[in-house]
């Protein structure tokens, strides 16, 4: 398994795993094949695992601390704090106050079964807390040996800038794909400047790149994709051309859909870790055959004219969400 390096020192897998639709959102649950899925990802070398402490209001943790068992040298597990859900999975807004951080950490550790967390990010920005106070508080947990590398996800440049004042950000996430290729304007910039890595989250469009999703009625009851703009009406049949042309190229090169959405993330730069997401063994398997998929210039030449930025209909979230990326 190839190496990559996050920041000034945190070396991972090229690949990560996201964890999340092992818990929730992504329509239903099979703990057995998930926690097969985790163990199948060490065995190929895929050291970096994702997760959240909202991701079935943490459960998630609960599940990736069951599956490493054992197995804890190699893995560098990177969580998240800062979405705030209630035991109902209700959504109670954002949370980057010090105390709240320091709690967070506490009860992910827990739930994880570990001593210290790997990467640790505040999973978005809390507008009424200075990134400050917030970032500060997890430089504490630094000190105090219970996390040893910091991280932000769908931050600002600006308050990236804020952030790496006070502690070195290790790792921006931030979601990036084929269809999301909105950081190439001012995030990606930032991040390098700094010499943060960068771990594009989404890296296949929430499996719309798959190629295997032909109607919204390929997604499971549930599935909060059913209420995603970009998989709507108009959009998701406009979204469904674009698909076509990666499907074209993919051809090509002999790999599938998937594969090729993954080695043009991965070929963007060396700090550039995906995290895609998965809980089936078969697709984990898939994705990590990326790897060996060589993109030429003429490639890359022939994507971009394709798919340029801002190709993809519709944004990626609701108004709401919208309004908590980037700021």
């Amino acid at each position: 398994m190839e190496k990559r390096t996050l920041g000034t020192g945190l070396e991972v897998s090229a690949m990560g795993l996201g964890c999340m639709g092992m818990s929730e959102f992504y329509g239903g649950q099979d703990e057995h094949e998930a926690m097969a899925t985790i163990q199948r990802a060490l065995d190929l070398g895929v050291t970096l695992l994702d997760t959240a402490d909202m991701y079935g209001v943490g459960r998630n943790e609960e599940l990736i601390g069951r599956a490493i068992r054992g197995r804890r040298g190699k893995v560098i597990l990177a969580t998240k704090f800062g979405q705030v859900r209630g035991e109902d999975r209700s959504y109670r807004g954002i949370n980057g106050k010090p105390e709240y951080v320091r709690q967070c950490c506490e009860a992910s550790l827990r739930r994880l079964g570990v001593e210290v967390i790997d990467l640790y990010y505040q999973h978005r920005v809390d507008p009424d807390t200075p990134i400050e106070d917030t970032v500060g508080a997890m430089a504490e947990l630094v000190k105090q040996g219970k996390v040893r590398y910091l991280g932000l996800s769908e931050a600002a440049p600006k308050t990236i800038e804020r952030a790496h004042a006070v502690h070195p950000i290790t790792a921006l996430q931030t979601e990036y794909s084929l269809w999301s290729r909105e950081p190439e304007d001012e995030i990606l910039p930032t991040v390098r400047e700094l010499g943060i890595g960068f771990v594009p989250y989404s890296p296949l469009g929430r499996g719309f790149l798959t190629g295997r999703i032909k109607s919204v009625n390929d997604l499971e009851p549930g599935d909060w994709r059913r209420t995603a703009p970009r998989f709507q009406g108009e959009n998701f049949e406009k979204n469904l051309r674009l698909v076509d042309e990666i499907n074209a190229i993919a051809k090509d090169k002999r790999c599938t859909p998937s594969q090729l959405a993954l080695a043009w993330v991965l070929a963007q730069g060396d700090d550039i870790v995906p995290i895609p997401g998965t809980k089936h063994r078969k697709y984990l398997e898939e994705n990590v055959g990326a790897l060996k998929v060589t993109l030429t210039d003429d490639d890359l030449d022939r994507i971009d004219r394709v798919l340029p930025v801002g190709v993809a209909a519709g944004e990626r979230y609701v108004a709401q969400g919208m309004r908590m990326v980037n700021r």
